[in-house]
């Protein structure tokens, strides 16, 4: 587990090629709430989280946005899906946008070129356009089919992770439909890091999860 330390922005950049476990919210889905979900993730050893909420107010999800920064404090990056303007208003350490959310060109103007920012992606194409674009990551899935996401479409299966994995030279980070199961596949496949939104938050106990997620990744990835 990492010391408690005041980590800058270029170590936090760095960590993105070593962390495993790759937190998303979902308050929809959580039985104890985004914060607690939070809270017990990064104790668990979760480092880096993403604040992903569509049914709040803006003003709400500014406040959320404070008090989950606070959580995250110096052990995990925090990064705010979709909202570049409540990243800013928090000063959270970057964003995670979509293909149909506003350009990375346009964030980074917004955002200052310290700031982390990750793209959802679904195919060779996209990943190499999100690099030369500026990302520092890529989120690619639907792995596997899932409801968490209505709009994710089907599953491009584990095996395409290695063709993106090859042609880039960002963190790939797995998303969609993973879970304790079906994890190996995604490692293996080449993920830097996977995300399982249901299979955390979902849980009567973030940590026990959280910590599962992490001993298994980490076991695979020594093999």
């Amino acid at each position: 587990m990492l010391k408690s330390v005041d980590l800058t922005m270029e170590h936090k950049r760095k960590l993105l090629d070593i962390i495993d476990f790759y937190l998303v919210t979902d308050s929809s889905l959580s039985k104890k709430g985004t914060l607690s979900d939070v809270e017990n993730a990064v104790a668990a050893g979760c480092r880096i989280v993403q604040y992903r909420e569509k049914a709040r107010s803006t003003k709400d999800m500014v406040l959320e946005a404070a008090q989950i920064k606070t959580l995250c404090g110096s052990e995990a990056i925090f990064l705010v899906n979709d909202r570049v303007d409540v990243a800013l208003a928090v000063d959270a350490d970057g964003v995670h946008i979509g293909q149909d959310d506003m350009p990375i060109g346009t964030a980074r103007q917004i955002l200052g070129k310290d700031k982390i920012i990750g793209l959802t992606v679904h195919n060779i194409e996209e990943a190499l356009d999100a690099e030369n674009r500026g990302a520092d990551y890529v989120g690619l899935g639907p792995i596997y089919d899932t409801s968490t996401k209505k709009d994710a479409g089907d599953g491009i299966g584990p095996e395409s992770i290695k063709a993106v994995k090859d042609a880039i030279g960002i963190p790939v980070v797995a998303i969609g439909g993973i879970n304790k199961q079906n994890s190996e596949s995604v490692i293996v496949g080449g993920a830097d890091s996977l995300v399982a939104i249901s299979a955390v938050v979902c849980s009567d106990n973030v940590a026990r999860e959280t910590e599962a997620f992490i001993k298994l990744i980490k076991q695979i990835k020594e093999i």
